[in-house]
């Protein structure tokens, strides 16, 4: 992984950790449930952005090496798979 992609991810799962955390209290607090919502959803927004660097990672990495010695259909089958999660 690149050096500042992997700060990056770094820095965000840090962040992500702190709402998790967070969120844990609103449940504690008995909080309002869709303030509580609120915060879920905000959290997976957060993790999206995660899986989006991760992607670009992998694609400028691994998958355009894989692309450039000639493996072109493990590169295929990865990125498709990763798109097939995505879309779940």
């Amino acid at each position: 992984m690149k050096i500042e992609n992997k700060k990056q991810v770094q820095n965000r799962l840090r962040r992500i950790e702190g709402q998790v955390r967070g969120l844990q209290e609103l449940v504690e607090k008995d909080t309002y449930c869709i303030d509580i919502i609120t915060q879920t959803s905000a959290i997976k927004s957060a993790l999206s952005g995660v899986e989006d660097l991760l992607l670009e990672n992998h694609l400028d990495t691994c998958a355009s090496t894989q692309i450039k010695s000639g493996n072109i259909g493990k590169a295929k089958k990865e990125i498709l798979a990763v798109y097939r999660l995505k879309r779940k």
